[in-house]
C-alpha cells in the first residue's frame, strides 16, 4: 500500500522525536461554515492531524460534550456530503485528515463508496470505534482497495491476545482509549494509558495515539512522553460550546491548540 499523509506524518514526528497533536471536531459543528473555519484555525495553530467526526444519533462511545456537539450538527442538517467536505478542508489545510465514525453510516453510504470518498477527499483513513475485527471483512477489503488506513480502537480491558488480533489489522495508528468508559476531558489522564501503550507496542510497530481526556498543555506533555500521538476532542468542543460567539470560540481553540502543540514537543 502506498503511504498515506498520516503514515508520512508519523515518520516526520518520529524523526523530530515528538508526539503528533491530533484534534477532533464533528462535521457541521458549531455550524457548517464554523466547522470549516475551526479546521483551518486548528491547522494554522500547530495541530498535525484532524479527525472529522461523523455526527451520529446514538454515539455509544462519546461523552456528553461530544454528544451535545453532534446534536447541534444533526439539527443543522449535516450529511455525509458535509463530512467529506470537512475532510477535504482539513486535507487541503496541510494536515493529515481522517474520519471517525460508527459503522452504521458507512453501511448506509455503501462500504466501498465510503472508502473511495475518503480517498477522493484527501483523507488518510477512518477510525471505527464500534467495528469488531470479526465483522471487518468487507471494510478491510475496501480500505485496502482504496489505500486508506483502517484505524481500530483498543482499551485497557482489551486482552493481550485480542490486542495482537486488532493491531495486525490496523493501519495508520492504533487508537488507545486511555480510560474505560466514554470520552471527555478529565483532570487526570489515567495511568492505564501508559500501560496500555506499552502492551500495544509488544504487538506492533505502528504508532500508538492516546485519546480520551487531554485538555491542557501539561497533560499533553505527560501523554507525549510515552505515546506517538495525543488526541484532543472534548476540550476543543467545550470551548466552542461555551463561547459567546463563533468568533470567540475559534479564537479560544486556536489558543488551546498552540498550548497543546508546545506540550507535545515538551514530552521527551
Amino acid at each position: 500500500m502506498t503511504s498515506t499523509a498520516l503514515d508520512q506524518l508519523f515518520q516526520k514526528t518520529r524523526a523530530e522525536n515528538r508526539a503528533a497533536l491530533i484534534a477532533y471536531i464533528p462535521a457541521g459543528f458549531p455550524s457548517k461554515a464554523g466547522c470549516e473555519r475551526a479546521i483551518k484555525a486548528l491547522a494554522e495553530s500547530g495541530v498535525d492531524a484532524i479527525e472529522i467526526g461523523f455526527p451520529y444519533s446514538d454515539p455509544v462511545m462519546d461523552g456528553p460534550t461530544i454528544q451535545e456537539a453532534a446534536e447541534i450538527s444533526l439539527k443543522g442538517g449535516t450529511s455525509a456530503a458535509d463530512v467529506f467536505s470537512a475532510l477535504k478542508t482539513a486535507s487541503s489545510s496541510g494536515v493529515a485528515a481522517v474520519v471517525m465514525t460508527y459503522w452504521n453510516p458507512i453501511e448506509k453510504y455503501g462500504v466501498d463508496e465510503f472508502a473511495q470518498s475518503i480517498r477522493e477527499n484527501g483523507g488518510s483513513g477512518v477510525i471505527t470505534p464500534d467495528l469488531t475485527i470479526e465483522e471487518s471483512g468487507r471494510w478491510l477489503s475496501a480500505t485496502s482497495k482504496h489505500e486508506i488506513n483502517p484505524i481500530y480502537v483498543v482499551a485497557p480491558s482489551t486482552s493481550d491476545l485480542r490486542l495482537g488480533e486488532v493491531t495486525s489489522k490496523t493501519g495508520g495508528f492504533v487508537y488507545a482509549a486511555s480510560v474505560m468508559g466514554v470520552t471527555g476531558a478529565r483532570t487526570n489522564v489515567s495511568v492505564d494509558a501508559s500501560e496500555l501503550v506499552q502492551r500495544v507496542r509488544t504487538t506492533t510497530s505502528l504508532p500508538v495515539s492516546v485519546g480520551l481526556g487531554v485538555s491542557t498543555r501539561e497533560q499533553a506533555k505527560q501523554v507525549a512522553a510515552y505515546a506517538d500521538g495525543v488526541i484532543v476532542g472534548s476540550a476543543f468542543i467545550k470551548l466552542l460550546l461555551n463561547a459567546a460567539s463563533e468568533d470567540e470560540g475559534i479564537a479560544a481553540i486556536s489558543e488551546l491548540a498552540k498550548e497543546l502543540a508546545l506540550g507535545v514537543r515538551e514530552g521527551r
